[in-house]
């Protein structure tokens, strides 16, 4: 077996199904053995960035590994927002690149793609992933491979495995999985004691869901285990989509001043806030009304519980979980506060009147409800806040980093790793980003229905600094772009419009469906507008 093949085996034993990559000549070789051995499905974009955000919304919808392969320097560097967003947010990446071989280390030549040093690109990536290796030694490249690969899996974290061209197909033994870390056992017990004696005393206790939970692939478990506690629970504004499927449905997601203030009081005034793989960021907790105890919370994130001032260290979530479910004495009713089941909008007026953000998620609702859920994947902007909006259904979106050009790729990592065909928001500033990746869905049979909040602008911007007018864009008329890229495209301007075009997305499969949705400058859905209303006066503005 060469090294190559070790290293994709390895992959594939940890969980990755598919690979996604943009060839050059340093990976090559490593791009000619994944093709021609099939062990995993290859899938190749357009340019890098697309290629880190589709592997890594694989990564999110499938609970597993996800794969990003791509050249030495000029392909690697491409792949440094991509990667920071999975490190931010808590997403298994890993990701393989080419570089230059041991004869051309020595050869005393500056080399292309090389920056300031052969080691530059090494030194970038680890600074944004829990583990690295460079299989420069064909006997010791296995080991590492285990090494690196169970970091991935255990911490939820990107990861970096550098591979010399000239030693791809150099002999190598077989990778053999390193055993799972072992959890700190008395603090696992005493930990889990811990928290439930101060949800047992607590008046208002309440779980908020965060995105470890869908890392990990524990919603079911923290389902039955909200269940068995009686406890209301909420999602984060990272979390959205968390617990979609089975008896335990979210009460709304939290996003304080943002959000509905049922949900925004549970979370704000419970004495006994369970938090299970939440992120404190600014986006999860920037806009609350009222500044949340953490004194009183019970946080678990990142192999951590903090319960008070305590600390238990090397406690795995799903460890955690397991623990309390061993424990947990069933409860035959719902504690704290009582809050209604979320209520999405929906009854789209179908007439020729503009179109309001809220009314894409009418629609959305309306054509989920008759037809059933889709998969979202959103991009940054006033897409993902009308996505608070819509019908709680599985979601990606890169909520707390923030970036644009998720979406399209996203999407389409979404369909080819679940093979479920998913709804795609994006705005049309990150549409100019990434949105020709749908170029590549005739290639694999792809047909994401997208729908582009087309304003020309930079919406989410303007709200920050109206008074700016770089945030103007022109009209690139993408739905006209649709047919040449190998997709059906539709450009609507009336809520009659949007319904006809949604309608016809949805019943049209095998090509890929965009709907351009004309919207006014400066018309913000109300979600967007209270969240940038919180965020305002949070910093005195």
């Amino acid at each position: 077996m060469n090294l190559a093949e070790t290293l994709l085996h390895a992959l594939k034993d940890h969980g990755a199904q598919e690979i996604f990559g943009l060839p050059g000549d340093f990976a090559l070789p490593f791009f000619k053995v994944a093709e021609e051995s099939g062990i995993l499905p290859l899938y190749t974009f357009s340019h890098e960035p697309a290629v880190g955000f589709a592997a890594d919304a694989a990564a999110r919808f499938g609970s597993r590994l996800g794969v990003a392969v791509v050249t030495y320097g000029a392909g690697a560097f491409n792949l440094v927002n991509p990667v920071a967003c999975a490190l931010a947010e808590r997403s298994p990446l890993v990701v393989i690149s080419g570089a230059p071989g041991r004869a051309e280390r020595g050869s005393g030549l500056l080399l292309h793609h090389q920056a300031k040093t052969l080691d530059s690109q090494f030194r970038v990536m680890a600074e944004l992933t829990c583990d690295q290796a460079v299989l420069d030694d064909p006997t010791t490249a296995p080991r590492e491979v285990a090494r690196v690969l169970r970091s991935a899996v255990e911490q939820s974290m990107p990861v970096y495995i550098e591979v010399p061209r000239d030693l791809v197909f150099a002999e190598t033994a077989p990778c053999t999985p390193l055993p799972e870390t072992a959890a700190d056992a008395v603090a696992l017990a005493e930990c889990a004691d811990e928290i439930l004696e101060r949800l047992a005393k607590a008046e208002r206790p309440a779980l908020m869901v965060g995105v470890e939970t869908r890392r990990f692939g524990i919603e079911a478990k923290v389902g039955r285990l909200a269940e068995r506690l009686g406890l209301p629970v909420v999602t984060s504004f990272m979390g959205r989509g968390l617990l979609a499927e089975g008896p335990v449905r979210p009460l709304g997601t939290y996003i304080g001043a943002a959000g509905k203030p049922e949900v925004s009081e549970l979370v704000e005034t419970s004495d006994g806030l369970l938090l299970l793989g939440v992120i404190l960021c600014d986006t999860n907790f920037g806009v609350s009304d009222k500044q949340i105890d953490l004194r009183t919370a019970m946080h678990a994130l990142g192999r951590e519980v903090r319960v008070s001032r305590h600390v238990y260290d090397n406690v795995p979530l799903e460890g955690l979980v397991d623990a309390l479910l061993e424990r947990a004495t069933p409860v035959n009713r719902r504690r704290g506060l009582e809050v209604p089941a979320a209520a999405y909008p929906a009854g789209l007026k179908a007439d020729g009147g503009p179109i309001q953000p809220t009314d894409i998620s009418r629609a959305v609702n309306d054509l989920m409800r008759t037809h059933g859920s889709l998969p979202i994947v959103s991009d940054m902007g006033d897409c993902l806040f009308t996505a608070m909006e819509m019908e709680h259904t599985e979601l990606a979106a890169n909520g707390y980093y923030a970036g644009m050009g998720f979406g399209v790729p996203g999407g389409l990592g979404c369909q080819a790793a679940t093979g479920r065909r998913p709804l795609i928001l994006v705005g049309d500033g990150a549409f100019q980003m990434t949105g020709w990746e749908l170029g590549n869905c005739r290639r694999y049979g792809w047909d994401p229905i997208v729908v582009v909040y087309n304003n020309e602008s930079w919406e989410m911007l303007r709200a920050f600094q109206a008074e700016s007018r770089f945030n103007n864009l022109s009209d690139w008329r993408f739905a006209e772009l649709a047919g040449p890229l190998g997709g059906d495209g539709a450009r609507v301007s009336t809520r009659a419009e949007l319904k006809v075009a949604l309608d016809t997305a949805f019943a049209t499969r095998g090509r890929f469906q965009l709907v351009e949705v004309m919207l006014r400058r400066g018309e913000m859905s109300d979600t967007l507008s209270r969240f940038v209303a919180g965020v305002k006066k949070g910093r005195g503005q």
